[in-house]
């Protein structure tokens, strides 16, 4: 069973951006290629933050993550070379649009004060980068058994090739915007 995200995008979203921007081939209308979460958790913490942010992706994403190791040594960063600097899970398909569902309709609205997130976040080339500032806005979380209050970044890749567009996409499929 396709997941409710899914379905919306096939059979409204797709149809709404034809029309709107008046695309002759449907292959060039924009769809969401992947999801990134990534957590970088710092080399000064305690051993078991690396393992704790690992434990929570998983229960977020339900994919296991892959820890990033870094490439070089920086010694202002007291970062040596072959050290795990965090952890990212790369979604796609069906996994993509059920996360970026519970992103949208329980996890954002759950932020303290929230009032939309800023349309500034894009590259240039239709890929939307958020930052969130703690990990207990999602409700796989349990409070209780935090020990590590870890952010992460969200990069949304989009096959469009102009902000305008992926933001048209990324509005239609609920992403709640300021204006």
């Amino acid at each position: 069973m396709k997941p409710r995200l899914q379905d919306k995008y096939e059979k409204e979203v797709r149809a709404a951006l034809k029309t709107k921007r008046g695309y002759a081939n449907v292959h060039q209308i924009p769809a969401v290629e992947k999801i990134v979460i990534n957590m970088g958790v710092s080399t000064s913490r305690e051993k078991g933050a690396l393992e704790e942010a690992v434990k929570d992706l998983t229960a977020i994403t339900g994919r296991k993550p892959v820890i990033n190791i870094s490439k070089k040594s920086v010694a202002n960063f007291k970062l040596r070379k072959g050290q795990s600097v965090g952890c990212r899970v790369t979604l796609r398909r069906e996994v993509m649009y059920e996360f970026l569902d519970r992103l949208v309709a329980t996890a954002l609205p759950r932020i303290r004060d929230f009032r939309g997130i800023s349309p500034r976040q894009f590259d240039g080339r239709g890929t939307f980068s958020l930052g969130l500032p703690d990990q207990t806005i999602f409700p796989e979380i349990e409070l209780d058994k935090i020990k590590f209050n870890q952010g992460m970044d969200i990069t949304i890749v989009t096959t469009a090739p102009t902000n305008e567009e992926a933001y048209d996409l990324l509005k239609l499929l609920g992403m709640p915007f300021t204006k």
